[in-house]
């Protein structure tokens, strides 16, 4: 798949993983639906395809797609967010490797580091790692394995110095992975400041139309696996070791799938402005209403991540933000009293969301360590014009 001579992100994002068909010159990857390919002769693959579960055309021009979007060169799709860092663990660490992660995680990947994969033998510990000092202090004395951030954070849309944790964590000797599910690689280039991989749960801005579900994981150039790591299948180079492993696990997307997440790629620099745009117009409503006790969101200047966001991400912190009001029972009244947004768990869509955290998304953490209360909401700002979002919340704010 070719990429073009380019370093212009939107046109970048069009033309990136894929050249006309050189037969029926289609300007749009098409759906490769077959489950097995010919071979000319036993073990002489056609363009390396053997088997859906191998490769696939579609989806590898996907893959390679988000990675020169990140750039990089090898990209891997999944079915899920979930499975992409499943497997992503899977191929960097191994029992007794210890993971430090951010306080403020996604609730799936929160269960996967508590519950799942301790009794896998890979313990791990949540950290403010925005307190650079308390980041240093547990980095340095535990010597993790892998240092997982997510950042901006959720719900809480805390930022994190990708820069200042990627020192940290290689001085160690240690890998960085960075959830860059809420920018994108419209507003941060996660592998540019330093870390060793980016995750994606493609099903939010990537697709970007809430018809698909998809992750992906995408490789720093020339990243090896960490020399206490034996090798499933005998690769020391991480890209090359993740192609067998993600054909032995099966953890395989449709390549249907993957056609509509590498659309959503071409109107992604589109669609993030006007997601930012809004967002940033929704927050600063809220933060002036009575009924409101805290905004979330480091486009405003009083937000606590809103100086690092400022140098991390110049073009915008995204459509997610959340918010508190004064009780549970207040917040769950609200949830049922919008007109436009809709009351659904996900994000990145055209469509506008809301949510309940605590009930919704991320039970797992609700009391323990970064708990999420119960009187806060997340919003996924869409769009829509903002003035009609803007009253939606006016008028259910009104009934609490």
């Amino acid at each position: 798949m070719s990429t073009p001579d380019c370093t212009t992100f939107s046109t970048l994002a069009i033309h990136a993983g894929f050249d006309p068909d050189s037969i029926t010159g289609d300007v749009v990857p098409p759906i490769h639906v077959a489950s097995t390919f010919v071979q000319d002769r036993p073990g002489e693959l056609r363009e390396g395809y053997e088997y859906g579960r191998c490769g696939n055309p579609t989806t590898n021009a996907f893959a390679g797609a988000l990675a020169a979007l990140e750039a990089a060169t090898h990209g891997f799709a999944f079915p899920s967010g979930m499975s992409a860092e499943d497997t992503v663990i899977r191929l960097l660490a191994r029992p007794g490797d210890h993971v430090v992660h951010s306080t403020d995680v996604y609730g799936g990947t929160h269960k996967l580091l508590s519950v799942i994969k301790p009794a896998e033998g890979i313990t791990s510990e949540a950290v403010d790692l925005t307190d650079l000092a308390e980041a240093e202090r547990v980095i340095r004395g535990s010597r993790p394995q892998i240092v997982w951030v997510e950042t901006p954070s959720n719900p809480f849309l805390l930022v994190t110095d990708i820069a200042a944790i990627a020192a940290l964590t290689h001085e160690v000797g240690g890998l960085l992975i960075v959830d860059n599910t809420f920018a994108t690689p419209v507003l941060q280039h996660p592998l540019k400041l330093g870390a060793d991989v980016v995750v994606h749960s493609t099903t939010k801005y990537v697709g970007g139309h809430s018809d698909v579900v998809g992750g992906a994981f995408i490789l720093r150039d020339g990243l090896e696996l960490p020399a206490h790591v034996d090798p499933f299948f005998g690769e020391r180079d991480a890209a090359a070791e993740a192609v067998k492993l993600q054909m032995a696990l099966g953890h395989v997307p449709s390549p249907r799938d993957t056609y509509l997440a590498h659309r959503g790629l071409k109107t992604l620099a589109l669609r993030v402005e006007r997601h930012c745009e809004n967002a940033q117009k929704v927050a600063e409503f809220l933060a002036t209403h009575p009924k409101v006790t805290a905004v979330h969101y480091p486009g405003l200047a009083s937000d606590p991540g809103h100086e690092l966001a400022q140098r991390q991400n110049p073009a915008g912190v995204g459509g997610v933000l959340s918010f508190q009001v004064a009780t549970e029972e207040s917040a769950i009244e609200l949830t049922t009293r919008t007109r436009v947004f809709a009351l659904a768990a996900s994000l990145g869509a055209p469509e506008s969301l809301i949510e309940h955290p605590a009930i919704m998304t991320h039970s797992t953490r609700v009391g323990g360590v970064g708990g999420v209360p119960g009187t806060l909401l997340r919003l996924a700002v869409g769009l829509e014009d903002v003035n009609d979002l803007i009253a939606d919340l006016d008028q259910a704010l009104a009934q609490i």
